[in-house]
């Protein structure tokens, strides 16, 4: 059997890269379905964080969910989706970096409803922090600032972990027909 050769960062192999690109695809294919005024902040984060979640089941190594975090904030802003400009970089960035500091604490959370559920809380809430840290840097009013914020974190944690659930349940069946690896490497 031939070795994959490592092309990305030296780190993963084309296949993976490919899977990684499909998962943050997905996430801007989502995003420009859910431009809806739904009028519930945080709606997109329930497919976010499934994404995020499932690329770093699918390719356990660390620096996956940041990739995808990488180029769906790279391709919003090329594609004029996110009206933060350089901000929606660490709008997926940190959510992002949240699942990998996950995934280095405990390897194998993606396959626990309970720690994917606590991932796709946390980092729904931290990208919450994020639009709120704006608003404060814009001086908004600190009444208003503070009731949306509260109402935007409890909302995206909502969706954020909704969306988490989904993930281990597809990880193991995804492992059990051996179409990803088992493998828990840092």
């Amino acid at each position: 059997m031939e070795q994959e050769k490592v092309f990305i960062w030296r780190r993963f192999t084309l296949r993976e890269a490919v899977l990684l690109c499909f998962c943050a695809t997905l996430i801007i294919l989502t995003r420009a379905g859910l431009r809806l005024h739904l009028h519930m902040p945080g709606h997109v984060m329930f497919f976010t964080m499934f994404f995020f979640l499932l690329a770093r089941g699918c390719v356990p190594m660390l620096g996956a969910a940041t990739l995808v975090g990488l180029i769906t904030s790279l391709a919003s802003i090329l594609l004029g989706m996110g009206s933060g400009g350089l901000i929606t970089l660490v709008k997926f960035l940190l959510p992002a970096l949240v699942v990998d500091l996950a995934g280095l604490l405990a390897p194998s959370f993606v396959t626990s409803l309970f720690a994917c559920a606590t991932v796709g809380v946390l980092a729904s809430l931290l990208r919450a922090g994020t639009n709120t840290g704006v608003e404060w840097l814009l001086g908004i009013d600190e009444d208003i600032m503070l009731n949306k914020a509260v109402i935007s974190a409890g909302l995206n944690g909502l969706w954020g972990g909704l969306g988490a659930l989904a993930v281990p349940s597809i990880i193991r069946r995804l492992r059990k027909n051996g179409l990803v690896d088992q493998g828990a490497s840092a």
